[in-house]
């Protein structure tokens, strides 16, 4: 049974508009401090090991410790609700920027190598919120909802790089070494995360939906072969990210062994990022109006378009490529998203949802770490030929996840 009407023509709930609002300010100031954090990350570990082959290591720790605490945080939702856990993300982050603030201070990779996985918590909390966005939501505007807190992100990821400079300045004026002043912007961000969570997040949504309709007795253990479906939504998600990662994260390797500077890396990565969130509404909109499975296999034929882009045009072209890169991620995940906050019943739902953040991170990195060796031995035409099975597996899982009309799944929009 659903918690929330599934009738559209009912009104919304009352605190879901002001849920929505606390959540993507939550989403704008997470995309600020991982913004920050990452811009100056692969510096500050090449500064402080003395070996920039270890440079990747900060988005991949990051990366790694927001998937490791995506399940501990939806145990802690599940018990507590939303407020308390992710204030408690946010709380790991703000511990994490302490860390490599004091680390890259004393120039200890034992100290700042740890401060990344622990500000993986920031992630986590950017990962829940749009589930978050989902508990008070009508069926019918799931995908709306979701994709609303996933667009705010836009404002993290432009504002956040550009505060990078001006961190550098203040913490020199405090006295502390070069980069280190970033971490005192991310920390500022960070805390006002947890501040506006712990403030505002009230009433709580997840423990709101429960309170229309209180479980019948203990909530079950989550067991995932019980739920085909579900399995199937979140390896939609994961493969869907997994490509968008393999291919972005040597895309500036390869353009720079093409003799291209960092303007046209810079100018290609900010058309990814574009793509990637600016139109996250219209894919939601779409996944209400149209459907969630039309809506993945459009990410997934966006995808395809990307890796033909990749092969067939010229570097100087990189932009087009990483920019349709960027959307078909966006309506992929937004869709599949959506279909993963509605597979199982309400009791569920946390689980599932920080099992899905744990699969798409390791995935992710995974795609990451293994790009690598694949462009070296098969080159950038190669690296996004290895992409098609994953692309495949996309669509394949959508129409899996979609395959019959479940009562969880349902509501008015199409499935």
């Amino acid at each position: 049974m659903n918690a929330v009407p599934d009738d559209p023509s009912q009104p919304a709930h009352p605190s879901q508009r002001r849920t929505l609002v606390v959540l993507s300010s939550v989403q704008a100031l997470g995309g600020v401090a991982n913004g920050v954090a990452l811009g100056v990350g692969s510096l500050l570990v090449a500064q402080v090991t003395g070996r920039e082959e270890l440079a990747g290591l900060a988005a991949t720790l990051l990366t790694l410790g927001g998937a490791g605490l995506a399940v501990p945080l939806a145990r802690l939702a599940h018990r507590r609700g939303r407020r308390i856990a992710l204030t408690a993300g946010a709380l790991l982050a703000l511990l994490g920027t302490v860390l490599l603030a004091v680390g890259g201070t004393l120039g200890s990779p034992w100290i700042v190598l740890p401060g990344f996985l622990v500000l993986g918590g920031a992630m986590a909390v950017n990962l829940q919120s749009r589930f978050a966005a989902t508990d008070l939501s009508r069926p019918s505007r799931r995908g709306r909802d979701l994709a609303l807190v996933v667009w705010m992100t836009t404002i993290g990821v432009i504002v956040g790089p550009n505060l990078i400079a001006p961190g550098d300045v203040l913490g020199m004026a405090l006295g502390l070494p070069h980069l280190v002043g970033a971490y005192v912007i991310s920390g500022t961000a960070t805390a006002l995360m947890a501040a506006v969570l712990w403030i505002f997040l009230r009433p709580d949504p997840l423990l709101e939906s429960r309170a229309a309709a209180p479980p019948a007795g203990p909530a079950p253990a989550l067991r995932m072969r019980e739920h085909p479906r579900a399995v199937a939504a979140v390896v939609a998600v994961a493969a869907a990210h997994a490509t968008m990662v393999g291919v972005m994260a040597l895309t500036p390797v390869h353009l720079e062994h093409a003799g291209h500077g960092l303007a046209l890396i810079g100018f290609t990565m900010s058309a990814h990022t574009a793509g990637m969130y600016a139109l996250a509404p219209v894919f939601g909109w779409l996944t209400d109006r149209v459907g969630a499975r039309a809506t993945v296999l459009l990410g997934a034929g966006i995808l395809l378009a990307a890796v033909a882009a990749n092969i067939a045009l010229g570097p100087d072209l990189a932009p087009v490529g990483l920019a349709l890169l960027g959307l078909g991620w966006s309506a992929a995940t937004v869709a599949g998203s959506t279909i993963v906050a509605g597979a199982v019943e309400p009791v569920l739902r946390p689980a599932l949802q920080g099992r899905s953040d744990l699969v798409m991170g390791l995935a992710g990195a995974a795609a990451g770490a293994a790009a690598g060796p694949v462009l070296g031995l098969l080159g950038y035409g190669g690296l996004n030929l290895a992409m098609l099975p994953v692309v495949a597996a996309v669509a394949v899982a959508a129409v899996l996840a979609t395959r019959q009309r479940h009562a969880v799944l349902a509501g008015p929009g199409p499935a």
